[in-house]
């Protein structure tokens, strides 16, 4: 793996994404349960586009979004202080072959994070029933561990005014040599279209 040192949310950042799948938007190209995503040629379109023009396409940013933005910093204190592990902010990470990557909400060792902080209706659900979340998220999670080799992933699901929910996710390797599948096969789209329009 390579470790860009750009801080999240800066258009350095961005630009080191710009054209490249990245781990959160991997359910675009795969299923949780394996099969590839119908939606994943819309998703390789706009890589291509991003490629070819240099510029990023539209992201929609709702007000849920916006709070889990905000809130993120404070949800990283509270692992911290409930596991007494010390998280490691980096950037964008990207994989050997340089043509896909992830941006973790943090590093530990051994493992990551990834912190949501969503409504305290969605979030009541996840201390429900927890596999509800590690569904929604599991190719993104998945795809963390696939790209920065590590073994486990903490999952922190965070609210304001409710108890925390932390779940340790193990490593799938059945599920990631299907992701790679999928993930590689839009890379080689990706980079041919690109080349054909440039």
């Amino acid at each position: 793996m390579i470790i860009l040192s750009h801080d999240q949310g800066t258009e350095k950042w961005r630009a080191a994404r710009l054209g490249r799948p990245s781990a959160s938007q991997f359910h675009r190209l795969i299923t949780a349960t394996g099969k590839p995503s119908k939606s994943a040629g819309k998703y390789i379109q706009e890589l291509v586009t991003e490629r070819v023009t240099g510029e990023r396409a539209e992201v929609y940013i709702n007000e849920h979004m916006e709070r889990g933005t905000a809130l993120e910093p404070l949800a990283r204190s509270w692992y911290e202080f409930l596991t007494g592990n010390t998280v490691e902010q980096v950037g964008f990470i990207l994989h050997d072959s340089e043509e896909f990557g992830c941006s973790p909400d943090g590093l530990i060792e051994g493992a990551g994070l990834e912190i949501k902080c969503p409504s305290d209706s969605t979030h009541e659900k996840y201390l429900e029933n927890p596999d509800i979340a590690l569904n929604k998220y599991k190719q993104q999670i998945q795809g963390c561990m696939w790209i920065t080799g590590r073994k486990h992933w903490d999952f922190m699901s965070y609210s304001e005014t409710m108890e925390h929910l932390l779940v340790r996710v193990e490593r799938d390797d059945e599920f990631i040599e299907k992701l790679a599948e999928e993930v590689f096969a839009a890379v080689n789209l990706i980079i041919t279209e690109s080349e054909m329009i440039a």
